[in-house]
């Protein structure tokens, strides 16, 4: 019989190490710009902008609009609106998602990104990166490498308390 209960990870500890890895980015683009995907990688786009204190105006970007596999999975979006207050041209723009999967919310969140301005550098943060891509995307900083099924899925909840949930 398979186990399907679920199992929890340490998102402090993988928020930790991301943040660990974003700081040289950071101190080397003092005027960067924080862009959180909604929902999950705003929650954590909130703790990273507040613990390296930039000037910069937090910023979150809606990427419904330009999901192409909504249909696919099952799900149903809400196209919302995205929150750039910040001036991205010519910036270094640190996206920061929860799970890296596919890679598919990443080209949606650039298509998104790229509408308000063109930056001089993308970086991508990503709390999970659990493998199994279909678009070639790689993250510049990871809090945790999982290598999971593709039948598995790991949920971030919160926003407070963070936590990882594997499915």
């Amino acid at each position: 019989m398979n186990d399907v209960s679920p199992t929890t990870f340490d998102a402090d500890a993988a928020l930790a190490a991301l943040t660990a890895q974003l700081a040289p980015i950071v101190a080397d683009n003092p005027d960067a710009v924080i862009v959180g995907v909604e929902t999950g990688g705003a929650w954590i786009a909130e703790r990273l902008h507040a613990h390296f204190g930039l000037d910069s105006p937090l910023c979150t970007i809606n990427i419904s609009f330009y999901r192409d596999d909504f249909s696919m999975v099952g799900l149903h979006p809400s196209v919302g609106p995205s929150h750039i207050p910040a001036d991205i041209d010519h910036k270094t723009v640190i996206l920061i998602d929860d799970v890296l999967y596919t890679g598919r919310t990443v080209r949606a969140a650039l298509n998104e990104l790229f509408d308000y301005g063109r930056p001089a550098i993308v970086r991508l943060g990503v709390l999970v990166d659990r493998g199994c891509r279909e678009l070639p995307f790689a993250a510049d900083a990871t809090g945790l490498n999982l290598d999971l099924a593709s039948d598995r899925q790991i949920k971030l909840t919160g926003p407070e308390p963070l936590q990882l949930v594997l499915r």
